[in-house]
């Protein structure tokens, strides 16, 4: 996967087809074998947290540390519908006002307040999982979105851990061109205008 500056300093760039885009997250063993088991999540994962997505898969390793860090040391792979990811970003607040986008306080105030969904964007990584200069999407998903999450959105689930590992093997052994081809080939996701203006989004 090529790193994707040319296409906007604020893009959502994903694996995804004309029906689905699969997004990453990491928990511990418990609670991945359980969503693997049912092809959605359950218990012990918590419905009435906070739940945070990412396209982004090398955000994903920046965010676990290749898999190591506790509690986060299984990395799943969970394709959902376009349909629901849209929704999403339709229902969602950006953590932090910016007045080109919400333009005074109290509308963003206001918006935070009826959203179930929060985006941030943070600095892409790169193999070293230092980071870029351009931005990766994360979404958090609360209240009524995790449930459309776990009970409408969810098409299938994989475990890419072992994937993830690999990558970080030759990433530590200097092996850049093999590490950038095991990469997740993940394109720039065409949002619609309205929910591109929503989030400042930039490409």
């Amino acid at each position: 996967m090529k790193d994707q500056e040319s296409t906007g300093y604020r893009a959502v760039r994903a694996r995804h087809t004309a029906t689905s885009i699969t997004v990453y997250q990491a928990y511990s063993a418990e609670i991945a074998d359980a969503a693997l088991a049912a092809g959605t999540f359950a218990p012990p994962f918590k419905r009435e947290r906070m739940t945070w997505i990412k396209p982004s898969f090398r955000w994903m390793a920046y965010r676990c540390g290749w898999a190591t860090k506790p509690g986060q040391e299984r990395v799943l792979a969970v394709e959902i519908t376009r349909e629901g990811f849209e929704w999403a970003l339709e229902h969602a607040s950006l953590s932090h006002f910016e007045p080109d986008t919400h333009g005074t306080r109290e509308q963003w105030a206001e918006q935070q307040r009826t959203s179930p969904v929060r985006v941030q964007w943070d600095p892409e990584r790169d193999l070293h999982l230092r980071p870029l200069g351009h931005r990766s999407i994360q979404i958090g998903l609360g209240g009524e979105a995790v449930h459309h999450y776990v009970d409408d959105w969810i098409i299938g689930i994989a475990d890419v851990t072992p994937a993830m590992r690999e990558t970080a093997e030759l990433v530590a052994a200097g092996d850049f061109e093999a590490a950038r081809a095991s990469l997740p080939q993940e394109e720039p996701y065409p949002l619609p205008d309205h929910i591109a203006r929503r989030l400042g989004a930039t490409g």
